[in-house]
C-alpha cells in the first residue's frame, strides 16, 4: 500500500482547517486521478468528486472529510503536523486515504457499477455536506443507490463496529450575542454588564439538561466559546456564547433549543439589557440512524472480509457528523460504521483490564495524542470500504 500510506503521511503533516483546504484537496483529487477516476473540484467549497465508471450497475458514493482541527499536536510523530495549532485529530487524512486506497482497488477488480469519491470540506463545522449538496452534488452527478463512510474510533485496529439504530447525535450550533451598555469599570451601576450577564447564561444554561429534559434522554449542552471585552477597566458593549446542542432525536433537540430560547431572552430581560439577544444558527445536522436492512448486508460482508471476531457493535454516541445531509432524509440508503485505530501495543500498554478501563486511558478523537496505527487501520479501512461497495450488485435490490 505505498500510494495510500503516502498520502496518509502527507496529508497528516499538512492539515488544514474547515473551509481551507485547498492543498488537501488538490493533493486528494492527484490521487484519485492516480486510481483511475475522473475528478472534478470546487465543489461546495474545496469539495472534490472521484467518478469511476466501471459499466452498468448501481451508484456507490463513499465519502471521506477534508479538514483538520484547531488542536496542537503532541503524538511525537515522524510525520507529525507542520502547521502550528492545527491537526488532523479525528482520523480524516486516514479517511482519505482509505477511500482513495479503496478506488484503486475496485478499479482493478473491474467491479460493476459507477463508483463515487467525495472528499467533502468543512465536516468539523457541520456546513460542507450541505455546501456540496446546494452546489449540485447529486444534479451534476447523479444520484447514489447506496451511500457509505466510515470513522476512526479508539478501538482496536483491525476492528470495525456498526450500529444498530441512533449512531450519531443531531446538533445544532448556535452564536448567541448577550447585548450589554458598556461603560467605565469603576461606574457598574451605570452599566449593564455583558459578562456578568453571559457568566449567569452559561451556568443557568446547565439546568435546562439537568432540569428540563428526560434522564432517559441523551442530551448533551455545551458552551464552547465565551468573548467579551478588550480591556479590563472597560465594561464591554456585548458578549458572544458559542453553543453547541446535541441530542439523539430532532425532535429532543428542537424542545431544548425551544428552552435554551426562552432562557436566554429572560436573563437578558431580567438584567436590562438595552436589546433582544442575537441567538443564531450556524450550522445544524440531524441525527443518524443506521438502516438495518442495509447495515446487515454490509456487517455480513465485514464479517467474511475479516472474521466475525473482529466485526462489533457500536453504542449510540453524542458525537455528530453532517453525514445524515447526504442521504436526502435517509431517502437514499446508506451505511456508517467505526473504524478502529488502537495498535497493539498501544492497546496492551493502556490501563485497565476490560476494554471499556482501556478506552477510557486512550486517547480518543480530537486529542493532541490522537495517532491511529497505520499500518492496521489503514489496510482495514480500505479493504471495509471495497467489501460494502461489492453489496451493491447489478442484482441488489438498491440498483432498483
Amino acid at each position: 500500500m505505498p500510494a495510500p500510506v503516502a498520502l496518509y503521511r502527507d496529508l497528516h503533516a499538512h492539515p488544514e482547517l474547515s473551509g481551507r483546504e485547498e492543498r488537501t484537496a488538490a493533493r486528494f483529487a492527484s490521487a484519485l486521478d492516480e486510481a483511475g477516476c475522473e475528478v472534478t473540484t470546487g465543489i461546495g467549497g474545496y469539495g472534490v468528486v472521484g467518478v469511476l465508471d466501471n459499466g452498468p450497475g448501481p451508484t456507490v458514493l463513499i465519502r471521506a472529510e477534508l479538514d483538520a482541527l484547531p488542536v496542537t499536536e503532541k503524538t511525537g510523530l515522524p510525520y507529525a503536523s507542520t502547521t502550528p495549532g492545527v491537526m488532523h485529530a479525528c482520523g480524516h487524512d486516514l479517511h482519505l486515504a482509505a477511500a482513495a486506497g479503496a478506488a484503486e482497488h475496485l478499479a482493478q477488480d473491474r467491479w460493476p457499477g459507477r463508483l463515487l469519491i467525495l472528499g467533502q470540506p468543512a465536516e468539523e463545522t457541520l456546513r460542507g455536506a450541505a455546501a456540496m449538496l446546494d452546489d449540485g452534488l447529486y444534479d451534476r452527478f447523479g444520484r447514489p443507490d447506496l451511500i457509505l463512510a466510515q470513522h476512526a474510533a479508539p478501538l482496536p485496529a483491525g476492528m470495525i463496529a456498526h450500529g444498530a439504530g441512533p449512531m450519531t447525535a443531531a446538533c445544532v450550533t448556535l452564536d448567541i450575542t448577550v447585548p450589554g451598555r458598556g461603560g467605565h469599570a469603576a461606574t457598574p451601576h451605570l452599566c449593564v454588564d455583558p459578562v456578568v450577564l453571559a457568566a449567569s447564561i452559561v451556568v443557568q444554561l446547565q439546568t435546562v439538561v439537568a432540569r428540563q429534559v428526560s434522564p432517559a434522554e441523551q442530551v448533551a449542552l455545551t458552551v464552547g466559546t465565551i468573548h467579551a471585552g478588550d480591556h479590563p477597566g472597560v465594561i464591554a458593549e456585548h458578549a458572544t456564547l458559542g453553543v453547541t446542542i446535541r441530542a439523539l432525536h430532532d425532535s429532543t433537540l428542537d424542545r431544548v433549543l425551544t428552552r435554551l430560547t426562552r432562557l436566554v431572552r429572560a436573563a437578558c430581560e431580567a438584567a436590562g439589557s438595552p436589546r433582544e439577544p442575537a441567538i443564531a444558527t450556524v450550522a445544524r445536522t440531524a441525527s443518524y440512524v443506521a438502516d438495518r436492512a442495509v447495515t446487515a448486508g454490509i456487517r455480513a460482508a465485514h464479517e467474511q472480509a475479516f472474521g466475525p471476531e473482529r466485526v462489533g457493535w457500536w453504542p449510540p454516541s453524542l458525537a455528530s457528523e453532517d453525514f445524515p445531509l447526504l442521504t436526502l432524509g435517509n431517502s437514499i440508503p446508506s451505511s456508517y460504521w467505526m473504524l478502529g485505530v488502537i495498535g497493539p501495543r498501544q492497546w496492551r500498554a493502556a490501563p485497565g483490564a476490560t476494554a471499556a478501563e482501556k478506552l477510557a486511558g486512550l486517547p480518543t478523537n480530537h486529542s493532541p495524542a490522537f495517532a491511529p496505527d497505520i499500518d492496521v487501520a489503514l489496510s482495514t479501512g480500505m479493504m471495509a470500504l471495497a467489501a460494502a461497495a461489492r453489496t451493491a450488485s447489478v442484482s441488489s435490490p438498491l440498483a432498483s
